[in-house]
């Protein structure tokens, strides 16, 4: 399969639109018009009933002690983990693109309505359910697609994965949560092929 987007070049910078903040010099960040980018795929093995889109962020920082706090940095040898930005889930078989801003056009206070997408698509929840958890002003369950919004003191460029599975099933078993790490459990020993682009992004300006 191949996989690609008319929003972003293959490990090139992601425009401050398609991202949930962007840089402010008062702030240090402002709240953008977080569009979801545009996908579009090929070569889809004979088979395939249906397609799953996972964008995630592998460079999140695993401990929010500097996060984000004046007069410190995030450093880049802090242990990373995996942060959640969309699953999409039960696209039809005959589907190969997703439109720039189709899913998401705008960011949402406590989040988008789900599961339920575009076309019967699913969204399941990213992982801003959790991070705004504690905010009464945003928490609230995240369907669907919310851009970048890395740490703006974080001394490392974050990279955001977007990858497309070709599945044997017209529609994903998931137990538990619609979560990241439930819905990859659903796809093991469902995926006929994947592909994948990156995009990079940071709120760090002395790193652009």
């Amino acid at each position: 399969m191949k996989l690609f987007s008319q929003s972003f070049d293959n490990g090139a910078a992601i425009p401050g639109e398609f991202a949930f903040a962007v840089i402010d010099p008062i702030n240090h960040i402002a709240l953008s018009s977080n569009r979801n980018p545009h996908l579009a795929w090929s070569d889809v093995p004979a088979g395939t009933q249906s397609f799953v889109v996972v964008c995630h962020d592998p460079d999140v920082p695993s401990s929010g002690e500097s996060v984000n706090q004046e007069g410190k940095e995030v450093p880049a040898t802090l242990p990373r983990v995996d942060f959640f930005h969309w699953l999409v889930l039960d696209i039809p078989a005959a589907q190969r693109e997703i439109a720039a801003a189709e899913h998401s056009n705008g960011v949402t206070p406590r989040g988008k309505p789900g599961p339920g997408g575009p076309a019967g698509v699913r969204h399941g929840v990213n992982d801003y359910t959790n991070w705004f958890a504690g905010d009464e002003h945003m928490m609230g369950s995240y369907f669907g697609y919310d851009g970048p919004c890395p740490p703006w003191n974080d001394t490392l460029v974050h990279h955001y994965i977007f990858t497309v599975y070709a599945l044997d099933q017209a529609k994903v078993l998931v137990d538990g949560p619609l979560d990241g790490a439930s819905v990859r459990a659903a796809l093991a020993g469902h995926v006929l092929a994947e592909a994948s682009i990156t995009g990079t992004y940071t709120l760090n300006p002395r790193l652009r």
